[in-house]
């Protein structure tokens, strides 16, 4: 083999390394485990992609609201969780585990704002869906069996959504066999109290301001009607 068959067959491999490092990745972020995400691979955490295009929830989530949204603060979220757990047992945890260890603990505030924080944003991005979807028939009877109607249960949503006082998440759960609407403070989630979250609505300013201002009420309506993703509602409550 001469010099130059060397060096090709050197670079074709390389190539072939970076090719089958990408995959790995791609692969690492989007093993979230259970539909909820979270329950599967533990530290260190890697962001996952997006299920859908920074300006595909448009018009409703502007890709410069999503651009912020999703690279700076979950980003930011995930940077400081792996910052904060690096050579402590936590960092052996799925991100759901920590999230449940370290709640309620005032020496792990931070630890559990981070890992809650980037727990419901991964979450979050799946209970959506550009165009929204109809509500699957198994998960249509149940929501009618514990709310009376569809449109009863996504009232009461929006209700929670709109009235969550300051920063916070509104929440579809199933708990005891039965679906509820709950909320949530800050980075606080139904995974604290033992309930398992179908969907969510995030209320952070962040979330709407750049397109909304202060107009949540408008954002959470139009989040409801064209964007809820009731096809992951459905997996989860079938999990």
């Amino acid at each position: 083999m001469d010099r130059n068959e060397k060096q090709s067959k050197s670079e074709l491999n390389r190539r072939e390394f970076i090719a089958a490092s990408v995959t790995a990745g791609a692969a690492m972020a989007m093993s979230g485990g259970a539909a909820a995400g979270g329950e599967a691979a533990a530290a260190p955490f890697v962001l996952e992609p997006l299920p859908f295009a920074e300006n595909a929830l448009e018009p409703v989530i502007s890709a410069r609201t999503l651009s912020f949204h999703y690279d700076k603060h979950h980003r930011g979220y995930l940077n400081n969780l792996n910052r904060l757990i690096e050579n402590t047992p936590y960092a052996k945890m799925p991100l759901g585990q920590i999230v449940r260890e370290t709640a309620g603990k005032a020496d792990a505030t931070g630890l559990f704002n981070n890992a809650a924080q980037t727990w419901n944003h991964t979450f979050y991005w799946k209970s959506l869906k550009p165009g929204g979807c109809e509500v699957p028939a198994a998960l249509r009877a149940k929501i009618e069996a514990d709310f009376g109607s569809v449109e009863a249960c996504t009232k009461a949503l929006a209700e929670a959504a709109v009235t969550q006082f300051a920063s916070g998440w509104a929440w579809l759960v199933s708990e005891n066999g039965r679906l509820k609407i709950v909320k949530t403070s800050n980075a606080e989630t139904p995974l604290m109290q033992g309930a398992k979250p179908l969907l969510t609505i995030d209320v952070w300013e962040h979330a709407y301001y750049l397109d909304y201002q202060n107009r949540r009420a408008d954002h959470v309506a139009a989040v409801i009607a064209k964007l809820l993703n009731w096809d992951f509602a459905a997996k989860n409550l079938q999990a």
